[in-house]
């Protein structure tokens, strides 16, 4: 079932993508019930991803970079996702 769907502008040149999902059996190898794509796109790059897919789990990506993400709820990812952003953000104010 589809519980989020939204794209937001940030800026002439930035926005964020989020999809959230509950599924009824977990994507493998993550353990919870949802499934995900978070996404912040500047100049038509995509510079910040979270997402869970099956055989990788939870994981962001921060430009070419890809880490384990450890999810516990949609709540907490989602403010994980936007003091990335900020982070992302501040690191490249001068680019």
């Amino acid at each position: 079932m589809l519980l989020v769907r939204r794209r937001v502008v940030l800026a002439l040149n930035a926005f964020v993508e989020i999809v959230i999902w509950q599924v009824p059996e977990p994507v493998p190898p993550s353990h919870h019930p949802f499934k995900y794509r978070l996404a912040y796109v500047v100049d038509g790059r995509c510079v910040l991803r979270y997402d869970n897919e099956r055989g990788k789990g939870d994981h962001r990506h921060i430009g070419s970079n890809e880490s384990p993400y450890p999810f516990s709820t949609p709540e907490r990812l989602m403010a994980d996702f936007h003091a990335d952003i900020k982070r992302w953000n501040d690191e490249h104010r001068d680019s």
